[in-house]
């Protein structure tokens, strides 16, 4: 049996996880990788170019070992709001008393401090809401000048030097890439990133900046963490090439009881859409010190596997947790084991969107159709772009998917995307010989036996994307 048979998972919904200091040796990638992890996050906002092109290498070596494509997401860091520095390096603020922000780089005290965000004055008014370090302290606008804010402490506290700034009342007239986060965009396309994590996302545009840049090298994948681009939400996902329910900062800028709402109506317009989306943040945070997850992190999981999402995340869990093999492990259990549960397919079924007007959707739910009557151990999908999987995976079909393409870039891509077990093979030119190709991949994969049956999907005329128009049943010998 080969390597590659040996690891085909056992689930639908992919695992990402984030590499850091707990996570970059061979040795620990190996077991994160064969314990579930199918994409490896970096993240940006720490480690050098150095660090990210070694764990990239130790990636490509990987996926050779086993023979298999395995996805890598490029997170950039985008616009971090920060006050200024403390004469003492921190200071305690007092609910009620008065506050300053201003654009003079002095040192603060208990009275002041430095915003080096002139842009924020700008866009402040009074009533505007402005919370410190992660939403622990929370600041009111009660005077606009040119030069600085005068606010009300609403909710107190100790604040350091460099702490961040959110503001969830207003859309700032700044670019989602920062000149740092250009430098890192382009070393991650040089070096091969699968996708690009696009942070602090405001606007339609922030994307397509995005985009124009990559120009096709990787996928975009829009992080939706503030309230302004839920406003945008469906003309952000139309631009984006996946989508990532970033908890951490939503939380910090939405109020606790409307994240879960978010989070459900992001996944829910990402699928209509058929764009792969990612639940992601503090999915099993107790882990990052624990060697099991609290239960209710576990129900965390679970409900983003009935909500159908493509992925679940892991960040300093195996960025630079103290367990990050064991975090991997127990969210692959609870994922495969919310699978198999007869509920989480009922609600799969009741959630799928109808298909849109066009050939490839059409093929792709008679494919799901057809697989579930026959009984089909597998849907055989070939695509270039990946565009045919996807499709496919937006049915959310009781059988495997294979996603068979020429590209082993299309292939990395597709380790992110539900229930698609991705295999790079040579082009075919003929309906025959794709249905050759595509009994014998079947069977070599493992997933089906002699005498079994499978749905084979393509585009004719051969080696045209975007050309879905034609299904075939075809029997494994």
């Amino acid at each position: 049996m080969s390597a590659r048979v040996k690891i085909r998972r056992r689930r639908r919904t992919k695992i990402i996880a984030t590499l850091g200091p707990a996570s970059s040796t061979p040795e620990v990638l190996a077991r994160l990788f064969q314990g579930g992890a199918d994409v490896f996050r970096l993240n940006f906002s720490h480690g050098s170019h150095d660090d990210h092109y070694a764990r990239i290498a130790m990636i490509r070596d990987l996926e050779e070992k086993f023979d298999r494509p395995i996805g890598i997401l490029a997170d950039v860091q985008g616009p971090k709001l920060r006050v200024g520095r403390f004469q003492a390096g921190r200071v305690q603020l007092q609910t009620g008393q008065k506050f300053q922000l201003d654009l003079n780089p002095t040192p603060g005290d208990v009275t002041r401090v430095n915003l080096p965000h002139p842009e924020i004055i700008a866009a402040a008014s009074i009533g505007t809401s402005l919370l410190l370090d992660d939403g622990k302290l929370r600041l009111r606008v009660v005077r606009v000048r040119d030069d600085h804010l005068e606010t009300e402490v609403t909710v107190g506290g100790p604040l350091s030097d460099r702490k961040g700034v959110n503001v969830p009342d207003m859309v700032l007239p700044i670019p989602a890439l920062t000149p740092k986060d250009r430098e890192d965009l382009a070393f991650a396309l040089e070096h091969g990133a699968d996708y690009i994590g696009l942070s602090f996302v405001q606007r339609p545009e922030d994307v397509a900046e995005a985009k124009d840049i990559a120009a096709g090298r990787a996928w975009i994948m829009t992080k939706m963490e503030k309230p302004q681009a839920l406003d945008n939400l469906d003309a952000i996902l139309a631009l984006s090439d996946a989508v990532m329910v970033a908890r951490g900062d939503l939380g910090v800028e939405l109020p606790p009881e409307e994240v879960p709402l978010a989070q459900k109506r992001i996944v829910r317009a990402a699928r209509q859409m058929g764009r792969p989306v990612v639940v992601a943040t503090q999915m099993l945070e107790s882990m990052i010190s624990a060697p099991a997850p609290t239960r209710a992190e576990a129900s965390d999981v679970a409900t983003a596997v009935f909500d159908g999402a493509d992925a679940v995340m892991l960040s300093a869990e195996t960025a630079a947790g103290q367990y990050p093999y064991e975090a991997v492990n127990i969210m692959d259990r609870i994922v495969a084991r919310v699978e198999q549960d007869p509920g989480w397919r009922q609600t799969i079924e009741t959630s799928r969107p109808a298909p849109e007007r066009s050939a490839a959707d059409a093929i792709s739910a008679a494919a799901r159709q057809v697989a579930h009557t026959i009984g089909a151990s597998a849907i055989c999908a070939f695509t270039a772009s990946g565009s045919t999987a996807l499709r496919v995976a937006r049915e959310r079909p009781e059988a495997p998917i294979i996603g068979l393409t020429p590209a082993a870039e299309t292939a990395r891509r597709l380790a992110l995307v539900w229930g698609v077990h991705a295999v790079v093979t040579p082009e075919t030119h003929s309906m025959t010989e794709t249905v050759t190709k595509a009994t014998r991949i079947s069977l070599q994969e493992g997933f089906s036996g002699h005498d079994t049956e499978v749905v084979v999907i393509a585009g004719v005329p051969f080696g045209q994307p975007g050309t879905t128009n034609a299904l075939r049943v075809a029997h494994v010998k």
